[in-house]
């Protein structure tokens, strides 16, 4: 099995135990519908967290690191280690678990014009939600995407049934990806252009996902495609100037604001990157303009170095890591720069940039004499508004298969470790029950 028993969790929610300690299993639509509403499990603290903890968006101060188990140093320092549910592989499948036993329920329903609305809906909300997490454990387990290499690169297990005894095995990076595709492509023939609430997926998330997986593969052409049929759908920016936005408090940002196309966060299954515990990179704070609203909305002062602030799940604790509208106006400005658009690529990062800028310093739009000149200011601009977001892992490994020699290091009590680009540690080792319980390969290290 590829993951834990726990999985029936979600399922028991909705299953009423009878007198004679018989179960009911959720059957119709509206039991279907409740699983993929399950927020609790579906949406919250449920994607990965070991990415975005093996990054370089943060550091831990002496003392923090000093005071961590023997696992996350390993973690923190990328050294292989053992370890076991629950992770960031057990949470990822519980989704996709939910998401497989409600596209095998829907077969046993036929779709009429009563219950048509209802079926499309729990249909496309499973086949988004199974690529979501194939996506996001993608991203985490296995090497970046090489056309090169993806035939025979480690994938992750491609479950597609809620069946324990069906054998797990391990796909290739090319299936994977293929599947991805397949699945979320088929999600938006089914569902609206927005959702009742972000929990939910929708088209426009459809689309934004779409636009992150080929933005993960270096297919510039379709993310550029998907991520402008996003904002097609939703465009909407939060301006920074806005007094709704408490610039200097500790939870800026109000639930669920309009820029939150699909809602999602991560697991606290690794405390580095909370905020209580990790602190912005210093580097990557001083970077930021003083008329850039980010520098106080995101950050904080604390014992000495900034603490993030800044997540859109408007809470202390929980990192959000869903689709928003000003990421895919980055990713459609990355690949306007990378399609030779110039002109496009700076109005997407401009559109963007105004809307964080102190509006009493008037903001000069970012220019540029060449594509590659403008990509860099994007990619720029992109780690500063994406931060703590889950998606700077996956942007050092495909940007890396790009050239641009991300070198990651840990300053350890004066001893410097580094990370080299294409490191095989970038595809983070798989728990250790797994391995032994699947019998599948590990990632080599």
């Amino acid at each position: 099995m590829a993951f834990s028993f726990t999985c029936f969790i979600s399922c028991r929610k909705y299953l009423d135990k009878q007198s004679n300690s018989s179960y009911v299993v959720p059957g119709t639509l509206n039991d279907l519908q409740g699983l993929m509403d399950d927020g609790m499990l579906m949406n919250v603290h449920a994607t990965p967290s070991y990415g975005e903890a093996s990054s370089d968006n943060y550091f831990l101060p002496p003392d923090t690191y000093n005071s961590l188990r023997e696992q996350l140093q390993d973690a923190y320092t990328w050294v292989p280690y053992d370890y076991y549910a629950s992770n960031d592989w057990s949470s990822g499948y519980l989704p996709v678990y939910n998401s497989n036993y409600c596209l095998e329920a829907l077969s046993n329903i036929p779709v009429n014009p009563s219950n048509q609305s209802e079926w499309r809906n729990v249909k496309g909300s499973a086949l988004f939600f199974r690529g979501y997490y194939f996506l996001q454990l993608a991203w985490v387990y296995c090497k970046a995407y090489d056309e090169n290499t993806a035939k025979s690169d480690f994938g992750i297990v491609l479950r597609l049934g809620s069946d324990f005894n069906v054998k797990s095995e391990r796909s290739t990076v090319q299936e994977t990806y293929e599947r991805v595709l397949s699945d979320v492509k088929e999600s938006v023939d089914y569902l609206p252009d927005l959702p009742i609430h972000p929990y939910r997926p929708s088209k426009a998330a459809g689309y934004g996902l779409l636009a992150r997986t080929y933005l993960s593969m270096r297919q510039y052409d379709s993310a550029l495609k998907y991520s402008g049929l996003c904002l097609n759908i939703d465009s909407t920016l939060l301006d920074y100037n806005d007094p709704g936005i408490n610039r200097t408090g500790n939870v800026p940002f109000q639930p669920f604001n309009p820029e939150i196309i699909f809602y999602s966060s991560m697991n606290t299954f690794n405390p580095t990157i909370a905020p209580v515990t990790s602190r912005v990179d210093t580097t990557l704070y001083n970077s930021y303009d003083s008329a850039d609203f980010r520098k106080t909305i995101f950050t904080r002062l604390s014992s000495g170095y900034q603490r993030f602030k800044g997540s859109y799940s408007a809470s202390v604790s929980e990192l959000f890591s869903g689709i928003a509208t000003d990421e895919m106006y980055l990713t459609r400005a990355e690949c306007y720069a990378r399609t030779n658009d110039i002109d496009n690529a700076l109005s997407d990062l401009n559109t963007l940039m105004r809307k964080r800028w102190n509006n009493i310093i008037p903001y000069n739009d970012i220019t540029a004499s060449s594509s590659d000149e403008a990509l860099k200011k994007i990619l720029i601009e992109r780690r500063k508004e994406l931060l703590y977001r889950g998606l700077r892992w996956i942007d050092i490994k495909r940007l890396n298969k790009e050239g641009a020699n991300i070198i990651l290091q840990r300053n350890i009590n004066g001893n410097v470790i580094r990370l080299l680009p294409n490191d095989n540690r970038y595809a983070l080792p798989l728990p250790a029950d797994i391995i032994k319980e699947a019998g599948i390969q590990q990632n080599p290290q």
